[in-house]
């Protein structure tokens, strides 16, 4: 059997017989059915992108109804049991694992890069004091064009490399200065001798008069956060900055743009909510009469952290995470909403409602409960999240740019305005 597609055009009669490869169609194959020879040709319609592949990528693979996240292959549970983040960054962006000596050379690359333009600093120093840090965060990464033009060089691999270098380093940097910034608190340097997550946790938390030691677990369990975080395939933030490269913007325009697709409450904001949630619960006791209230669509009740737009089983993240919120609470003590959160999940998964609407926890369930233990503010939460996503968007980045296929992200629409109108004069207007 051929692998096509036939199409009868009722309005005309006429058959098509269309491509099917990977599962699609091309879009611009729709385009030669027409009602007559000035018909433009057909379009696809569907908002918010449902059911439309903007593009081919290697990098992250989702198998929805089966729970399942790969980068490059490799499940996310082994990556989050073995690898760590810069071993796990250096796979997304390369696409095989490093050797040791490879490993070694992209760490000391990434540690020579985390010091910031002393300029940067009087930049974010020029924020109000209550300025929210993830808008400081992607105002700083934009900024950051300013201070490298050679990355407007986009399409010189070498150049390339150095702004992926450079952005993966100063992520935890400017999100620890934003962070510091909102605390009222001196900016840490970085420190060359710590780890990716025990430096950002140092340049967090430390002060100048004492020597920071971060905990092991804490780092850890960073370190696990941030491979979970680190891609997953076209989202919002990922689409936008793919559109944003597609116009050959530099990489710290692009990645400003995809922090703020991030910064919105439906994307990079949902384990806040969560935690809102948590705290309307109040107690393990109310947690039935929520269920109650959830279920008959009672305004202002909705079960947040449950659901997604791509899993229709349980995220595996998900799993992941409630496996390192125990570790978390050893070092940090058992954060009291753990417990109502439990119950939660334990009364929706075996509640009909939820289970026939395919209502399982997602990422942004136990992630805000591990970041509220570890001391940071509900505020920061689309930090965190940004940190580690950066490696992704800017993998997505370069795959776009060296694929042949792609071209300066241009939708169409469907026009539902007026037709020619001529213009009235103003004391002709009634």
């Amino acid at each position: 059997m051929a692998d096509t597609l036939t199409i009868v055009d009722n309005r005309t009669g006429k058959k098509y017989e269309l491509p099917i490869q990977d599962g699609t169609i091309k879009a611009m194959d729709l385009r030669q059915i027409k009602a007559s020879d000035t018909d433009f040709g057909l379009m696809t319609y569907d908002p918010a992108f449902m059911n439309t592949a903007n593009c081919k990528s290697s990098i992250t693979y989702i198998d929805g109804d089966a729970g399942i996240l790969r980068y490059r292959g490799y499940p996310i549970e082994q990556l989050a049991e073995d690898s760590d983040h810069l071993e796990t960054a250096y796979l997304i962006l390369n696409g095989e694992l490093p050797t040791a000596s490879q490993q070694a050379q992209f760490n000391d690359e990434i540690t020579m890069h985390t010091m910031l333009h002393e300029n940067v600093k009087k930049f974010m120093e020029g924020f109000r004091y209550d300025a929210h840090p993830m808008g400081i965060f992607l105002s700083t990464v934009g900024a950051l064009s300013t201070f490298y033009p050679d990355s407007k060089r986009i399409k010189d691999p070498a150049s390339r490399k150095l702004q992926i270098t450079r952005l993966i380093a100063k992520a935890p940097t400017i999100a620890a200065y934003a962070y510091r910034h909102i605390v009222g608190r001196p900016y840490i340097y970085p420190d060359n001798d710590l780890s990716y997550t025990g430096n950002f946790l140092n340049m967090l938390f430390s002060t100048p008069a004492e020597k920071y030691r971060p905990n092991d677990v804490l780092a850890r369990a960073l370190d696990v956060l941030f491979i979970l975080h680190a891609d997953h395939e076209q989202n919002c933030s990922t689409s936008a900055m793919r559109n944003i490269g597609s116009s050959e913007s530099d990489p710290y325009a692009s990645v400003a743009g995809a922090a703020a697709a991030l910064y919105g409450p439906l994307h990079g904001g949902a384990n806040e909510a969560v935690l809102r949630m948590l705290d309307e619960i109040g107690t393990i006791d109310n947690v039935p009469d929520f269920i109650k209230k959830v279920k008959s669509g009672e305004a202002g009740s909705r079960l947040m952290g449950f659901g997604h737009r791509v899993y229709k089983s349980y995220d595996p993240r998900a799993k992941v995470i409630k496996k390192i919120a125990d570790l978390v609470f050893t070092v940090t003590g058992k954060n009291p909403k753990l417990e109502i959160a439990l119950e939660l999940e334990r009364i929706a998964l075996q509640d009909e409602y939820f289970v026939k609407r395919k209502l399982y926890p997602n990422v942004d369930f136990y992630s805000g409960l591990i970041y509220q233990a570890m001391g940071f503010p509900v505020e920061m939460f689309p930090v965190l999240f940004a940190i580690p996503r950066v490696v992704g968007w800017l993998a997505q980045w370069q795959e776009m740019l060296i694929d042949p296929d792609q071209k300066i992200a241009r939708p169409r629409q469907i026009y539902t305005g007026y037709d020619t109108r001529d213009y009235v004069a103003k004391d002709k207007r009634a």
